[in-house]
Formats: structure tokens, C-alpha cells, sequence
């Protein structure tokens, strides 16, 4: 019994070695202004700039194939944020913010096919085939995807509720 145990132990510790070297030697270098970028970006890889999530979306704009305003999801803030670390100039006109938004299914529409499950890059839809859905406040960052796949609409996108704790007061304006 002690055998295959040492030999397994041997096995497992050599294999280990083996990865770890040719993590070391095939390792590849990566655009570090890529990678600041994406770490900006909301990181939901929901597609709704037309990339593949974003880490694409943050090397098309390094490689200047992107405007900063390619992450609709991250809004104004995150395009001015993106045009400062690029230096590129920004026209926010074409940008309409309206502010953070979130999900909703309408339970009298909802004929429980589970299209929106699979629409939703975050998870944040919960129920079965054949029931009715629901959507997870926290989860959602309103990308719109699971508007796209529900055949009957029964899901819309509504502006998110303000609390106690993320209300602010509009500045007064001396005109």
C-alpha cells in the first residue's frame, strides 16, 4: 500500500516540476497598457460593443481600431477614463448616458423558455424551463442581452432604483 502511494506522490511532484519549468520557458508577454484597460472595463464580457468580451474590446483600443466610447456599458465615466490614459480626444456626443440600468421580467408575459438564461453573461437571471424568471438586482449590469433573446418581451430595461446609499443630491445651478 505504501508503494503506489510514494509512486503517485513521485508522479504528482514530477509533473508538477515539468508545468512549472514550461510556464517559465513558453510564457507570453502581454500589452500592459491591454491589460490596465481591461481592468477598467465593467469585466461582464457581455459583447454589447461587438468584440469577444473585454479583453478584445481593451486591444482593439491599444491597437486603435476601437473609439474609446466601445464599452457601452461603462458609459461616459469609463470613455473619459479610456481617452486620458490613451490621450485620444473624445466626442461624448453620440454617447447617450442614461445613467445605470437593470432587468426586469413582466411575470404576466414570461412564458418560461429559458432563452434569457442562456442570453445573460453574468448569471443573474434565476429560474427553469417552463417557470417563470426573475432577475438578480446585484448580478445584473444592465447589458441589454437578455432583452435580445426573449421572444415575447417580457423583459425590459428599467432605470435603476436609487437608495439611501447611492443617491446624491443635483447641484444647484446659478444661471
Amino acid at each position: 500500500m505504501l508503494v503506489p502511494v510514494v509512486i503517485l506522490t513521485l508522479l504528482g511532484l514530477m509533473l508538477g516540476l515539468m508545468l512549472g519549468y514550461a510556464a517559465r520557458v513558453f510564457a507570453v508577454e502581454g500589452n500592459e497598457v491591454a491589460a490596465e484597460i481591461a481592468a477598467m472595463m465593467p469585466g461582464t464580457n457581455c459583447g454589447q460593443c461587438g468584440l469577444a468580451g473585454c479583453g478584445a474590446a481593451a486591444d482593439a483600443l491599444v491597437a486603435g481600431a476601437a473609439p474609446a466610447t466601445v464599452c457601452p456599458g461603462g458609459g461616459a465615466p469609463l470613455a473619459q477614463a479610456i481617452a486620458a490614459k490613451l490621450g485620444l480626444t473624445l466626442d461624448l456626443g453620440g454617447l447617450a448616458d442614461q445613467g445605470p440600468k437593470i432587468a426586469e421580467v413582466q411575470e404576466d408575459i414570461c412564458i418560461g423558455c429559458a432563452r434569457c438564461l442562456k442570453g445573460c453573461p453574468t448569471d443573474a437571471i434565476v429560474g427553469a424551463s417552463k417557470q417563470i424568471h426573475g432577475v438578480l438586482h446585484q448580478a445584473c449590469t444592465g447589458c441589454g442581452a437578455c432583452v435580445t433573446e426573449c421572444p415575447t418581451g417580457a423583459i425590459g430595461l428599467r432605470p435603476l432604483p436609487q437608495t439611501l446609499q447611492d443617491w446624491n443630491w443635483a447641484s444647484p445651478s446659478f444661471a
